[in-house]
C-alpha cells in the first residue's frame, strides 16, 4: 500500500502501566478510536513476567473491533524499553518475558557487574533491578540455563509484537540503545557484552524503525477481519516515539520531556560526553540512529505514590494554597521510588506536613518539576522544553518547570496527552502533528524555594 493511499494507522502501544490500541488519522495525527487494558505483571514462576497471553488476546480483539469502524491501513508498534524476548526455534517463548522490576540474587548481580562493558562504550549506566536488558539476559542464562539453551532468537520488545503479527524477526536501535548495555551508540553496533554472553548469533537482524517488516499472517487476517496485505512496521521504543515528531519539526537545541510511568528527558543538540552514569544519565538512540543525551527518573510512579491517598483537588484550590506551600517551604525530598534518577541513594522525606489535599498535591507537583529540572541540568540542556504525556495536564508542574528553568516550556495546544502513539504512527506514514505550540508562562517566583530544596537534598546525603 502506498503512503498516498494511507488514511488511518493503528498503533499498539504498551506502556509499563497500561497497554492500548489506538487508531490515528494520517492527515491530522488525531486519535479517533482507542481501547485500553492494564499491563499486568504475573508473580511467577519462574519470576515476575508480563502477561503476554492477555496482551496478545487484547491486541487481536482490538484489531477485530476496529477492522471496519473506523478501519485502518497499517499497523505500528511502540512499547516501553528494558525488555527482550527469547524465542524458540518454533517461535514460542523459551522463557517468560521478564518484568524489569524483578530483583536478582546478589551473586548474579555481582557476576554481571564483572562482565558488563564500561559506560564509555555503551553510555548505559548500571541500573537497578532488570533495567539493563543485558542484566536480564545474564540472569536468565545463569539461573535457567536449560531453558535459555532453547532460545534460537532474541528480539527487542516492540519487535516481538511485530514478529507475532508477521512472522519476521527483527531488532531495532531505539530499543537496543535504551540502557541495555548491549549497544555501542557511537559505532552503531553491538557492544562487547553480546559476545561475552555468547548471544551474537541469537540476535535478530537490525532493521529501521520505519521499515515495514511484512504483512499480517494469513491466520491473523482471517481471525480479525483485517486486510491480508496489511503492512506492519518494525516499531520503536516509547520514549523515542515521543521524541520523533519533534526531531522532524524542530531545530536544535531543544529538550523533550516524555512523561508517563517514567519521566525521560532528551537534550537534542547537546553532546553525550560528560554524562554521569551514577546519576541515571545515558545516551538513548533516536529513530534515525543518532545518540541523544538523556536522563530519567520514575516521575509518574513517584507522583502517583505521593498523591494516591488524597482526592485530586480542583486546580483553583491548588493555586489558592500555593503561596503558603512556598512560604513555609513545604517540600518533598527524593527519592520517592528508590533505585533510579538524579539522586541515587536518597530516601524520601517530607519537610513540613501538608494541611490539606491541595497542599499535598501542590508540593508533589513542585517536587516532580524540580526533579525534571535536575535531569535537564545534568544534560546541559538548552533551548525550549517540550513536555509530552500525562504531566501536560498538570498546570502547576508546567509553570513550575518554566519558572525554575528560566526557559520556554511548550505543550501541544491541542492538549494531546501522549506522543508515543503519534510518534509510532509516523513510522507508517502518518504526518507529523501540526505545530500548534502552547507556551507556558514562567509566572511563579520559585528561586528561593528551589534553592532551599537543593540545599536540603545536599544536606540529606545518601543512605
Amino acid at each position: 500500500m502506498s503512503a498516498a493511499s494511507l488514511e488511518r494507522v493503528a498503533v499498539f502501544d504498551i506502556g509499563k502501566t497500561n497497554a492500548k490500541l489506538v487508531v490515528l488519522d494520517v492527515e491530522t495525527g488525531a486519535e479517533i478510536a482507542a481501547r485500553r487494558m492494564p499491563n499486568r505483571v504475573l508473580p511467577g514462576p519462574p519470576y515476575q513476567h508480563y502477561d503476554i497471553d492477555a496482551l496478545w488476546a487484547f491486541l487481536l480483539e482490538s484489531l477485530k473491533a476496529f477492522a471496519k469502524t473506523p478501519g485502518f491501513d497499517a499497523i505500528s508498534i511502540t512499547t516501553h524499553g528494558a525488555s527482550a524476548v527469547l524465542l524458540t526455534e518454533d517461535g514460542g517463548l523459551a522463557l517468560p518475558v521478564l518484568d524489569y522490576e524483578q530483583e536478582y540474587p546478589d551473586e548474579i548481580r555481582a557476576a554481571y557487574d564483572a562482565v558488563r562493558p564500561d559506560f564509555t562504550e555503551t553510555f548505559s549506566p548500571r541500573l537497578a533491578m532488570g533495567l539493563n536488558v543485558g542484566a536480564q539476559l545474564h540472569y536468565q542464562k545463569t539461573a535457567f540455563p536449560n531453558a535459555f539453551a532453547r532460545a534460537a532468537t532474541i528480539l527487542t520488545y516492540p519487535q516481538y509484537w511485530a514478529f507475532r503479527l508477521t512472522g519476521v524477526a527483527a531488532n531495532e536501535v531505539t530499543s537496543l540503545g535504551c540502557h541495555t548495555d548491549l549497544w555501542r551508540p557511537e559505532a552503531s553496533d553491538y557492544s562487547a557484552l553480546v559476545d561475552r554472553l555468547g548471544i551474537r548469533d541469537l540476535m535478530a537482524p537490525v532493521h529501521s524503525a520505519f521499515e515495514a517488516l511484512g504483512v499480517v499472517l494469513p491466520e491473523i487476517a482471517k481471525q480479525t477481519g483485517i486486510a491480508g496485505d496489511m503492512p506492519v512496521h518494525c516499531g520503536i521504543h516509547d520514549s523515542n516515539a515521543s521524541l520523533l515528531p519533534h526531531l522532524i519539526r524542530r531545530e536544535a537545541p531543544f529538550s523533550v520531556v516524555s512523561t508517563g510511568t517514567w519521566v525521560v528527558s532528551f537534550a537534542v543538540g547537546s553532546p553525550i560526553v560528560g554524562l554521569d552514569p551514577a546519576r541515571d544519565t545515558l545516551a538513548n538512540v533516536a529513530a534515525f540512529g543518532k545518540p541523544v543525551p538523556s536522563a530519567r527518573f520514575m516521575g509518574g510512579r513517584e507522583f502517583e505514590t505521593l498523591t494516591k491517598d488524597i482526592e485530586t483537588p480542583d486546580p483553583a484550590e491548588v493555586d489558592a494554597v500555593l503561596s503558603g506551600v512556598i512560604g513555609r517551604s513545604l517540600m518533598v525530598l527524593p527519592n520517592v521510588v528508590e533505585g533510579s534518577g538524579p539522586y541515587p541513594g536518597h530516601r524520601m522525606q517530607w519537610l513540613g506536613v501538608p494541611a490539606s489535599p491541595a497542599e499535598h498535591h501542590a508540593a508533589a507537583s513542585l517536587y516532580v518539576a524540580m526533579m525534571t529540572h535536575a535531569c535537564l541540568e545534568l544534560l546541559h540542556a538548552d533551548g525550549p522544553i517540550v513536555v509530552e504525556g500525562p504531566f501536560c495536564r498538570n498546570d502547576l508542574y508546567l509553570r513550575a518547570l518554566a519558572s525554575i528553568a528560566g526557559r520556554d516550556v511548550i505543550v501541544l495546544a491541542d492538549g494531546a496527552p501522549t506522543g508515543t502513539a503519534q510518534g509510532a504512527a509516523l513510522l507508517a506514514g502518518c504526518k507529523p502533528p501540526p505545530g500548534r505550540d502552547s507556551h507556558i508562562a514562567s509566572s511563579l517566583d520559585l528561586a528561593a524555594y528551589h534553592r532551599k530544596w537543593q540545599q536540603a537534598v545536599s544536606s540529606a546525603g545518601t543512605l
